[in-house]
């Protein structure tokens, strides 16, 4: 769209009595990073983008920039800056192989595994006070990452992180 890859995030099929159907969706911009809502009709057309894939390597991070390296080749190195890879900063460690996206020869973004093991470096002692239902805590990761977890993980144990929602799954 508009010459530029995007990938769908959401979508919902919406018809009003006697009119047309509308597609409602959730589209990120691959280059940009940026999210937005869109609604398309029945004659949209798009081209479909040539997004190539291949494994890479996160190196570090350093005032705002991140970088990778091809995970066959270490001396082919390219940087993304912070603000272009989102969220997905913050659960990034060393050594961590991601999937980077090409589009037209140029590395645009990578992506996560959906679900990553990462370790609790600080975790407050879990108190649970008077409450019917269970309770949670925030604990710090490896990566700095801040997540809501229950309350009898601690300090030392792993947990399944999911990227894209950037929620505690399970203690592994």
């Amino acid at each position: 769209m508009e010459k530029e890859p995007y990938e769908i995030l959401e979508s919902q099929l919406s018809k009003i009595a006697k009119g047309r159907s509308n597609v409602q969706t959730k589209i990120k911009n691959l280059i940009t990073g940026s999210v937005f809502s869109k609604n398309f009709h029945q004659g949209d057309t798009f081209e479909e983008a040539e997004v190539l894939k291949f494994n890479a390597i996160f190196l570090y991070a350093h005032r705002g920039q991140f970088f990778f390296s091809q995970e066959q080749d270490p001396s082919q190195r390219f940087s993304l800056a912070e603000n272009k890879i989102g969220v997905q900063a913050k659960f990034l460690k060393p050594n961590q192989i991601v999937e980077a996206m090409t589009f037209e020869e140029k590395i645009i973004n990578f992506s996560l595994p959906i679900k990553i093991k990462l370790k609790v470096i600080e975790a407050p002692p879990g108190f649970r006070g008077e409450r019917a239902q269970p309770g949670t805590k925030i604990v710090i990761l490896e990566t700095g990452a801040k997540i809501s977890t229950p309350l009898f993980l601690e300090e030392g144990d792993i947990v399944e992180v999911n990227t894209e929602t950037g929620e505690y799954v399970r203690r592994v």
